[in-house]
């Protein structure tokens, strides 16, 4: 038997949805396993997803939830993730996720972006692929307004990143593109370590609402390769919407011989309504359909 997990939607969405497919393990180890299904991709991993997932197969009593705290290992589809949940009146109330290994690709990259001219970005990997630009050298404080402006730049840079830089998994050769943008707030001290804003541009034109996980590993990873963040060290990510995603490097790791990060994200997520969908034998359209209104000329 499988579900699907949706968020993102009405009424706290857009007109993108993305879906966690829970299915079997294949690896004893794990409790639960799920594709995640996003506009554009079925990438390995998903921060945000994660936390998804685990909520509602605590939440909604598919695993065991132990009070206060409930341990779980999930398949992504890019390995193995720990979660550790806290957890209170029958409730998950935050999901801590111990990320794939994370690391810096390439650091002070140049790009050509029309409109823009040259572009000084990193590239890296925290479980997706990502082209990180510096937000305030273009302008953006990273708030709500300017959501239709980053998402549209921010597919710009990455498909202007894909087609000059390119990427390149040591692990996995068939995960040879850039996912996302990352636009990158300034670095500040707060209380409990770094903090910073973010932006994530999805394909084909949509900013994520959270702070997005795998960014969050990913710049993680470049700031432990620049010298600015150490084992142990944390940062918390705030999104165009004000929620928060927690980070902290927990171990230091390698990916065939490529210095690496082991990261643990943290976040909360909240179930707003149980939906059913089927196929119907007789659907026309059973593999779905782009229209340029939403996906742009293709």
């Amino acid at each position: 038997m499988s579900y699907t997990i949706k968020w993102d939607t009405i009424p706290r969405g857009g007109v993108f949805r993305h879906v966690n497919l829970l299915v079997p393990p294949k690896n004893p180890e794990a409790q639960a396993a799920w594709i995640i299904m996003e506009p554009e991709d079925t990438p390995p991993m998903s921060g945000s997803n994660s936390i998804c997932v685990a909520t509602v197969l605590l939440d909604g009593g598919l695993v065991p939830m132990h009070e206060p705290e409930t341990h779980l290992v999930l398949e992504a589809p890019g390995g193995l993730v720990r979660v550790r949940a806290e957890c209170r009146d029958g409730k998950a109330e935050r999901i801590f996720v111990r990320n794939l290994p994370s690391f810096a690709s390439q650091l002070d990259a140049t790009v050509e972006v029309d409109g823009l001219g040259t572009l000084t970005v990193d590239t890296a990997y925290g479980g997706d692929s990502f082209v990180i630009v510096d937000a305030p050298s273009l302008g953006f404080d990273l708030v709500a307004d300017e959501a239709h402006q980053l998402a549209k730049l921010g597919a710009e840079i990455t498909n202007a990143a894909n087609e000059q830089l390119g990427f390149h998994h040591p692990e996995n050769p068939d995960w040879s593109h850039i996912s996302f943008c990352l636009f990158a707030g300034p670095l500040e001290y707060g209380a409990d370590g770094l903090e910073t804003s973010a932006a994530v541009a999805i394909q084909p034109g949509k900013v994520d609402r959270s702070p997005t996980g795998t960014a969050l590993s990913a710049r993680m990873a470049v700031l432990r390769e620049r010298g600015l963040m150490n084992n142990g060290d944390r940062l918390t990510a705030r999104s165009v919407i004000g929620s928060r995603f927690s980070g902290q490097i927990v171990a230091e790791t390698q990916v065939c011989g490529l210095p690496a990060i082991v990261p643990e994200i943290s976040g909360r997520g909240w179930i707003t309504g149980i939906h059913q969908h089927m196929p119907d034998p007789s659907d026309p359209w059973p593999q779905g359909y782009r229209l340029a209104d939403t996906w742009g000329a293709r």
